[in-house]
């Protein structure tokens, strides 16, 4: 059994989490933690067989990881560093699925590393990893002849632009096309912009309504159009690769990892 600590058990990936880990066979919830005014309040989650569960989240990271052995952190890109950092010294791995993330601050995650295992992914869904393998498979096939255009939608309260997946997905077709992310990107096009570069890729953010997420990468070339796409039908497919990259966190040795390791997909 491996014993995981929710860190932001209050918002909506928090407690979908909390939930699918008491249904979950070989995860048991070993604490949780939000901001200080959420501390004391209790959040009840039922098992397989319907048995409550209640879990009372605390205020902060240093008393909570006590009883686990992997944190999972869906809080900000200001907090999660400092909980994995937390999370390691205390002796446990860390799964952060946290978007936005500077290059300093993957950086700093990378460090912190070295004392644990820390798996860290912008998106955990089974499918979007496979996307991120597909979509540089499919550039190094096709080349720099059909040109490469990714498009995102989320709900309108999502904070950062491009998403954190749309930039994994520009990053793994600069990789197979050999161009270099982010300097070879163009992030939505105004004005008189002349004709398409070849090397080039364009990355497109689309806010609007309650839409979880749906990411299309499209290869384009002379007389056909070839699209990749993933819709997100609601957040379960992130909460549970998030429970599976724990169950991965707890037995690895101590690196920097993500979902592709996971699943084996490298």
């Amino acid at each position: 059994m491996v014993s995981i600590c929710m860190a932001g058990a209050m918002g909506r990936m928090g407690r979908r989490i909390l939930e699918l880990a008491a249904e979950m066979e070989g995860i048991v919830i070993g604490g949780a933690f939000d901001m200080p005014e959420f501390s004391g309040r209790e959040v009840q989650v039922a098992d397989r067989n319907g048995n409550i569960q209640t879990v009372v989240v605390g205020g902060e990271v240093t008393c909570q990881v006590k009883n686990a052995e992997v944190l999972i952190d869906f809080t900000s890109a200001r907090s999660c560093v400092d909980n994995a950092r937390a999370a390691v010294q205390a002796g446990l791995s860390a799964v952060i699925g946290v978007t936005g993330l500077s290059d300093t601050q993957v950086d700093e995650l990378r460090v912190i590393a070295r004392g644990g295992a820390i798996v860290y992914a912008p998106n955990m869904s089974l499918g979007v990893n496979l996307l991120f393998k597909l979509t540089e498979e499919v550039a190094k096939l096709l080349g720099l002849a059909y040109n490469v255009e990714i498009t995102e939608i989320h709900h309108n309260q999502k904070k950062d632009s491009p998403s954190g997946t749309a930039v994994r997905l520009a990053e793994q077709a600069a990789r197979g096309l050999g161009l270099d992310y982010p300097s070879d990107a163009v992030f939505g096009r105004e004005g008189m912009v002349g004709g398409r570069p070849e090397r080039q890729i364009g990355v497109h953010a689309l806010r609007g309504g309650d839409v979880v997420g749906e990411h299309t990468v499209a290869f384009i070339g002379h007389g056909e159009r070839i699209e990749l796409t993933h819709k997100a039908h609601n957040r379960d497919n992130f909460a549970r690769g998030a429970l599976r990259a724990a169950l991965f966190a707890a037995s690895a040795a101590p690196g920097l990892y993500d979902m592709q390791d996971v699943l084996g997909l490298k």
